[in-house]
């Protein structure tokens, strides 16, 4: 079974974006084996770039923790809440490194930091960024099994960015306050203690190495692609730190370079990405505005045709009516004439459902023919155009489609109007709860030779003596509409061989439930 979410960052990467990602991977590494031979060659200190350096990291870290919160509060997200923290809080370790870093604003630091306060700090931000992405893609896990839980996801996103700034806070007064409780990791400014600092780094490899590998069994979009090539490089400068003795060398310069392009990676991914949706959402805007003219269009066809062909037949239908009340309540009735004329007014009404007919296979015929569906297909093309909704309403959706479904021999047309219905009503129901808002759609194949298509919501449900009534035509339970979509939705699904039929649970939501052959061309 194929199992997926529809999200800003859910999008599964294809070839190019993998090749960017591996190419980046490779530039770093190859400045790395160019890096190391002069690792430890000695520079001039510099006070200015620690400041410099870790301002333009904390402004990419911020921005990368908005846009993930900005995604996880629609969406509704764990996974994304938890990964946009541990960037806020990477963010905010940067703001105390750079104070107590000795020698950037004062010569042994400012906040009465210790000769090892600004190293602490590094080591709990390099310690994090793995931990977090382990955090993330458990929590991912969490949002596939069990749905989003998230009440109130701005709530949800204040409570969850202060807890990163607090911890983030805790750890810097750790650092600072009690430095001489920790472990010593350098001798003065510059020389460090190189079996401490070997400890550390092969920690933090070890760290790293899980994170990649958790990430590589998940990645299943663009954001994991950028992610581990963000680890890859945090993996390079680890390594590259295992040779560095001390700070002010070409080894040191670069380590902080390649953080910075670790991050800027991911911030330009995120932008890229963020604008290659968007400009997806545009097109798709577009779209459904042709089809809704192009319906539109149709209507006024169908209009026309019907004033037309049953405008003759009704008015017959009119006379002969008028006629035989007039031949019954004259001041000498003729029952005759009257009995006449009310054959002539069935024969009028029996005209009249066949112009009918005629303009239904009319354009039934324009609306296309029946051909080869691919099911899956038809249902995320359906949700394209009705993604601006499902945005617009916080609609978490979910799909679980089986991808070994084979294509069903439908009339495409008529299947897709069913599924804008059934997901339109779906949108309507949950868009009255406050609670967790999740539309969920599967399909399978059951009983051998049919196809099962369920769309279930998390909405208000259905009553039970109003479980069949619902299809028929004129009812409806809901404010506005005129209680045609679903009865039409019924007559389009047994046109196709196939049943709709619904079922609900309580306060819980309702499904409805879309069956068809397992029909293919010969």
């Amino acid at each position: 079974m194929q199992h997926e979410k529809l999200g800003l960052f859910d999008t599964p990467p294809n070839r190019n974006e993998v090749r960017a990602g591996l190419t980046v991977v490779f530039l770093i590494f190859l400045g790395f084996v160019l890096i190391l031979p002069l690792s430890a060659v000695p520079l001039r200190e510099s006070n200015a770039f620690v400041p410099v350096v870790n301002v333009a990291v904390l402004a990419g870290d911020l921005i990368i923790a908005t846009m993930l919160f900005a995604q996880a509060t629609v969406f509704r997200s764990r996974a994304l809440m938890a990964l946009g923290s541990g960037f806020v809080f990477i963010a905010v370790l940067l703001v105390p490194y750079v104070l107590a870093f000795p020698g950037a604003f004062a010569p042994d630091g400012l906040l009465g930091a210790g000769t090892n306060s600004a190293a602490w700090i590094m080591i709990f931000r390099r310690l994090s960024f793995p931990l977090m992405i382990m955090l993330y893609v458990m929590f991912w896990r969490l949002d596939s099994t069990e749905g989003p839980e998230l009440e109130r996801p701005l709530a949800s996103a204040i409570l969850w960015a202060a807890a990163a700034v607090a911890l983030a806070m805790a750890l810097s007064a750790l650092a600072i306050v009690g430095h001489d409780a920790l472990p010593q990791i350098f001798r003065g400014r510059s020389e460090g203690i190189y079996a401490h600092l070997l400890i550390f780094n092969f920690t933090n490899i070890a760290l790293i190495i899980v994170a990649i590998a958790m990430l590589w069994r998940k990645r299943s979009s663009v954001l994991d692609v950028w992610l581990m090539v963000a680890l890859a490089g945090w993996l390079i400068q680890s390594v590259l730190n295992l040779s560095l003795q001390e700070r002010f060398t070409v080894g040191w310069y670069s380590l902080h370079l390649i953080i910075l392009i670790s991050n800027l990676t991911v911030l330009l991914a995120l932008i890229a990405e963020s604008n290659r949706l968007y400009a997806r959402l545009a097109l798709s805007v577009a779209a459904r505005g042709r089809e809704r003219e192009a319906r539109m269009m149709s209507m006024d066809a169908m209009a026309a045709a019907m004033a037309q062909e049953v405008g003759q037949p009704l008015a017959a239908v009119s006379l002969s009516a008028r006629a035989a009340l007039n031949c019954l309540t004259g001041e000498q009735p003729m029952p005759e004439k009257a009995i006449q004329a009310l054959e002539e007014t069935i024969d009028a009404g029996h005209r009249t459902f066949e112009a009918l007919n005629s303009v239904r296979a009319m354009f039934a015929k324009d609306s296309g023919s029946v051909c080869e569906v691919d099911i899956n297909e038809l249902v995320r093309e359906t949700i394209l155009l009705l993604d601006r909704e499902l945005a617009s309403q916080r609609i978490w959706l979910q799909l679980d489609l089986d991808s070994s479904l084979p294509p069903i021999l439908a009339n495409r047309v008529q299947l897709k109007r069913v599924l804008i219905n059934l997901l339109t009503n779906a949108i309507e129901s949950v868009g009255m709860r406050r609670r967790a808002r999740r539309i969920a759609i599967r399909s399978a194949a059951v009983e051998g030779r049919k196809l099962l298509l369920e769309v279930s919501d998390s909405g208000a449900g259905i009553p039970p003596q109003d479980l069949e009534r619902i299809f028929e035509p004129f009812f409806t339970n809901k404010r506005t509409g005129a209680g045609l979509g679903l009865s039409l939705s019924r007559t389009f699904a047994e046109e196709n061989g196939g049943r709709l039929w619904a079922t609900s649970e309580n306060d819980r939501g309702a499904t409805l439930h879309l069956q068809l052959p397992l029909r293919t061309l010969p």
